[in-house]
């Protein structure tokens, strides 16, 4: 979990080239605050002493607006700096920093990071990194796995098929991402990234066969470690009076709200003889067509009413 300034460093220093130009703190600094305001505040950004940012990053901009800054208005703007209370002060392009910014950072203890990369791209990386990191999270009961490039989760009562099913696309050229307990990030506003957890990545449970390692029956190219999640297919196994209550022409399409984002659902009835490998390719190329603004029913409805349009008899006494 990264909740400190001291795990952040941890995972991306290496990367990011990240050095302390002050002692590092003996104690977690944590990155969104102590401070409830402080948990309303932009974690990463170029510095703002208006809206400030708990990882208050300076680069040559930056650089050059406080050299140009009078003796009192820099006081002034170094002292509101500090006195935000940042969980440290980051500088970028190998800038040191001069010996009034060391003694407020020494007076506030406030860490102070260096790295030779440029501010924007230190900015770009660790917005993405705390996007996934930080990202709300869920566990949904079901098989993950992508489908012509698409990102479909297989929900179903227990035993109704969604192993079977998934092995039955693999073995068609599919990639199998999590069985059982996939997990879903919110990463952006209607993004939700999946994944599987460490201790069942590769595997599947298939009633009757046990646990199959699929990357070592199938190869690498089976499984695939994360993937942004399109569509649900809700296998269900309904009866007659429930196969008539679907529209025959727009089918089941519903949504789903998980994490706050709306998914795309399927309710796929499950019998016997239903070829669902074949079904399910068919529901991913048809949302396929959707996304891209093309919707097989209303084509169809559009073709029946021109067609009725030009056999309707004209009223009598019209002449063509």
């Amino acid at each position: 979990m990264i909740d400190s300034l001291q795990a952040l460093i941890a995972q991306t220093g290496p990367q990011l080239k990240l050095r302390w130009l002050t002692p590092e703190p003996d104690a977690l600094r944590p990155l969104r605050g102590e401070n409830p305001q402080h948990a309303r505040r932009s974690l990463i950004g170029s510095l703002n002493c208006i809206h400030p940012n708990r990882l208050q990053i300076i680069g040559h901009p930056e650089q050059v607006y406080l050299a140009g800054l009078g003796s009192t208005a820099f006081a002034e703007t170094i002292d509101r700096l500090f006195a935000d209370c940042p969980a440290a002060v980051l500088f970028a392009d190998d800038i040191q920093p001069d010996a009034t910014i060391r003694d407020y950072a020494e007076r506030t203890q406030t860490p102070l990071l260096g790295s030779p990369l440029g501010d924007q791209e230190l900015i770009n990386h660790l917005r993405y990194f705390l996007a996934h990191a930080l990202a709300e999270r869920k566990t949904v009961h079901g098989v993950f796995i992508e489908v012509l490039g698409m990102g479909v989760l297989l929900i179903g009562d227990p035993a109704v098929g969604k192993s079977e099913l998934a092995l039955d696309l693999i073995t068609r050229g599919h990639r199998l991402i999590a069985d059982d307990a996939p997990r879903f990030a919110r990463i952006a506003p209607e993004t939700l990234d999946g994944t599987c957890p460490e201790t069942l990545r590769d595997f599947l449970e298939v009633r009757g066969l046990g646990i199959l390692n699929i990357r070592a029956m199938f190869g690498e190219g089976a499984v695939l470690r994360t993937k942004t999640l399109n569509l649900i297919i809700d296998l269900q196994p309904l009866d007659r009076q429930q196969l008539d209550s679907i529209d025959r022409l727009t089918g089941s399409l519903t949504a789903t709200n998980i994490l706050g984002v709306a998914v795309p659902k399927i309710i796929m009835p499950v019998a016997p003889g239903r070829n669902l490998a074949i079904l399910v390719e068919a529901a991913v190329r048809h949302q396929i067509l959707r996304i891209r603004g093309y919707d097989a029913g209303v084509d169809f409805i559009d073709r029946q009413a021109r067609a009725i349009s030009i056999d309707r008899p004209d009223p009598p006494g019209v002449r063509r």
